[in-house]
């Protein structure tokens, strides 16, 4: 069995119009909404995964807050660059080029991917992935490379249901 965390970035800022959309930061908004997420998800969480996360500026800033608050070293988080604007086939191809050894992972990325991505494997999801929103997935598999649409949703939550 292996858990995949899908974390959507926290609400970022559109402040800086001249930033490019790979750099715009987080909203404070954003900041305390990543901190409640955080904090909620470590409740649930049986050991800690290894974290995966986007090179935009909010899905590392989103990333680090989590990292924190999980007890993660920050040098661990793993950035991928296709995860960036990644479609739910390229989030489903950094899955499946995952190693085996690590049995939980948490990945930091966008939408649509994200919420298509839970989608395709999870029969019936239909929801949008909200800003700072969390997913969990259980995913009857011994290897990632066979990742196939039959996980089962464990959680699904977002700030605004939490506040």
């Amino acid at each position: 069995m292996k858990t995949i965390y899908l974390v959507r970035h926290a609400k970022s800022s559109w402040e800086y119009h001249e930033l490019p959309d790979m750099d715009r930061p987080l909203k404070g908004r954003g900041i305390r909404d990543a901190h409640l997420m955080a904090g909620w998800l470590s409740e649930l969480l049986p050991e800690s995964p290894v974290l995966y996360a986007s090179p935009a500026t909010r899905t590392l800033h989103t990333a680090m807050i989590f990292a924190r608050t999980l007890g993660v070293a920050l040098d661990d988080v793993r950035v991928v660059d296709a995860l960036y604007a990644a479609s739910h086939d390229g989030i489903a191809d950094v899955v499946r080029s995952l190693p085996d050894n690590q049995n939980h992972v948490m990945f930091f990325g966008h939408n649509p991917g994200m919420s298509d991505f839970i989608s395709d494997c999870v029969p019936g999801f239909t929801e949008n992935v909200p800003t700072a929103g969390v997913a969990v997935l259980e995913v009857p598999i011994s290897l990632w490379k066979d990742l196939r649409s039959e996980a089962e949703l464990r959680y699904f939550d977002f700030p605004k249901n939490l506040k």
